[in-house]
């Protein structure tokens, strides 16, 4: 009933490195003709850039932390 278990548990992290690499490589690759026009591509980063800062700075007002 057991047999091979530790086997078929060991392939799950290669799994889900797998699915995760996938994910990111479709998610990425429709954005990296931005970065062949220096101008699209600054303009690419800083809207990363304000993104992650937009939800850095309300996730610490949802929580109540304490403002730089």
């Amino acid at each position: 009933m057991f047999d091979g278990f530790w086997e078929n548990v060991s392939r799950y992290p290669r799994y889900f490195i797998t699915i995760i690499l996938g994910v990111l490589l479709n998610t990425f690759s429709p954005l990296a003709p931005l970065f062949k026009n220096p101008a699209s591509a600054i303009a690419t980063i800083s809207l990363f850039v304000g993104i992650i800062v937009f939800t850095i700075f309300t996730l610490r007002a949802m929580l109540g932390l304490s403002t730089i």
